[in-house]
């Protein structure tokens, strides 16, 4: 069963007591139901002595919560005091069960409202068109710290007490289940979600949890994460819409660096480059600044000629030459008869693999 994450051990402990017991609501019910059943057969055997339903009622409310009145008519014959008797053992034992089943259902819910489970089961049964996010991890962390940031709504699914402690630290929406049990993706509402992301560290979990996702919502968006490349197809078969795979990333991210090592400085000498690279990025474009080797082969070419040898996917917007010097020329989009020479600052706005479009400057003259 799923669990919410505040107070890990005492829910456990209230979980096992359920099981054994019934939950409290239940258990006064079912002493109230055995208190009536009392109630009613004493009463009748009173009126099978040939009391009246008035009397044979009061007496047996006298008894059962011992008041100690005295009796309504005298016990006289050996039935009523037997009837007396029984009234009293089964009346005050029932009585004495209701009233801890009674001090048993207001301290659970009071224990609930104190430690918030209450609260916390609300505000997931309020969500809609939410994002879960299976597995705090390093890739989780700051998933739903981008999430929070933007204030978009999602919750955080983890087996872990520790890590969902931390995540509630920061005031992040939680729940403890297990993310490949189908109940569990329930009661994260999946049904209401907009889109799931798997970011376990296993492959596998990962693939489980596409599956039963996909069963449970096919509308939903789902985003997975995949260690190996091998994986990715898998994760598409299993019903994943798109599949991430942090090395390859991560790897693609370094390459970037090391092709375009101008960029950060480039735009940090313009506030609005800076804020036309942040609205290209909207559109799947981004904006880039490479310098050009000596040896490049795009040395000595036109800028049309450059932009043809990367077969569409990019091109200049602004060409800087002479570096800090005093001499230092910019072309701002530069026609195609512009000529590149070493050591230029080209600065294209590319439509497809960055690091595809930077090997056509970095490809070298043999």
């Amino acid at each position: 069963m799923a669990q919410y994450s505040r107070r890990d051990g005492s829910r456990n402990m209230g979980g096992a007591a359920e099981g054994m017991f019934g939950s409290p609501l239940q258990n006064v019910l079912r002493i109230l139901a055995y208190m009536a059943v009392v109630f009613v057969a004493a009463t009748l055997g009173f009126m099978a002595a040939g009391w009246p339903a008035g009397d044979a009622a009061y007496m047996v409310t006298l008894t059962i919560f011992s008041v100690g009145y005295g009796e309504v008519h005298p016990l006289t014959t050996g039935w009523l005091r037997a009837l007396a008797i029984a009234t009293i053992v089964l009346g005050c034992t029932g009585m004495i069960v209701l009233t801890g089943a009674l001090v048993q259902l207001f301290t659970h819910y009071q224990l609930k409202r104190l430690l918030g489970i209450d609260r916390m089961q609300s505000q997931i049964e309020r969500l809609t068109d939410h994002a879960i996010i299976c597995g705090y991890g390093r890739i989780g962390v700051q998933l739903a710290k981008e999430l929070h940031a933007a204030r978009s709504p999602f919750l955080v699914v983890d087996r872990s007490p520790e890590k969902l402690a931390e995540a509630e630290a920061l005031g992040y929406l939680t729940l403890m289940a297990e993310a490949t049990d189908e109940a569990g993706l329930l009661q994260a509402g999946i049904t209401r979600a907009r889109v799931l992301a798997t970011v376990l560290p296993s492959d596998a979990t990962n693939v489980f949890i596409t599956l039963s996702a996909r069963s449970l919502n096919p509308r939903l968006h789902i985003i997975a994460r995949g260690e190996v490349p091998t994986t990715e197809s898998k994760l598409i078969q299993a019903g994943a819409d798109e599949v991430v795979l942090p090395t390859h990333i991560g790897a693609e991210r370094v390459a970037e660096l090391i092709l375009y090592p101008n960029t950060a400085q480039f735009l940090g000498e313009s506030p609005q480059l800076r804020q036309l690279k942040a609205g290209l990025a909207d559109f799947g474009l981004e904006l880039e600044a490479v310098t050009v080797p000596a040896r490049s082969v795009c040395a000595g070419e036109t800028v049309g000629e450059a932009e043809r040898r990367g077969r569409g996917s990019f091109f200049i917007v602004q060409l800087d030459r002479g570096g800090e010097s005093a001499n230092r020329q910019s072309f701002v989009h530069p026609g195609e008869e512009v000529r590149i020479e070493g050591g230029d600052t080209v600065v294209m706005v590319i439509r497809g693999s960055r690091v595809a479009a930077g090997a056509v400057f970095n490809t070298l003259r043999e």
